[in-house]
């Protein structure tokens, strides 16, 4: 129970993180990179909220559904479903296929699967 309040409140912290970031930052880093490398954090804390004893391929099976997303953008998706001119749904769907962000999204999964080598490791030696 204590892992799933852990990645429950992780979760919760993150989005705010992006929601801020989203209404707050406009830079040419922050929002564009850091913003795309925690999506996928807050992905891998909400999934681990259901599976908290983790799972080693988690972060391959999230950065592959960002990467699918993202090749959703490149057929203009949100267009297609109707939801094109709603900003939410621009928003959350996104609006154009950038190859800088499939690299975010690596990023910030290597993050999580490397901190859970990392405690597993640790983990081990106790």
């Amino acid at each position: 129970m204590k892992k799933r309040l852990f990645y429950l409140l992780a979760t919760v912290v993150l989005i705010a993180v992006e929601v801020l970031i989203a209404l707050y930052v406009h830079d040419s880093f922050v929002r564009p990179y850091l913003g795309d490398v925690l999506v996928v954090i807050v992905l891998y804390t909400f999934v681990r909220i259901f599976l908290p004893d983790g799972y080693p391929f988690l972060p391959l099976w999230i950065f592959l559904f960002a990467a699918c997303v993202e090749g959703l953008q490149a057929i203009h998706i949100a267009d297609k479903l109707g939801l094109g001119k709603s900003r939410f749904f621009r928003v959350l769907i996104g609006g154009t296929c950038d190859i800088r962000d499939i690299i975010c999204y690596a990023v910030g999964c290597l993050v999580v699967w490397g901190l859970w080598l990392l405690r597993n490791r640790t983990a081990k030696k106790e």
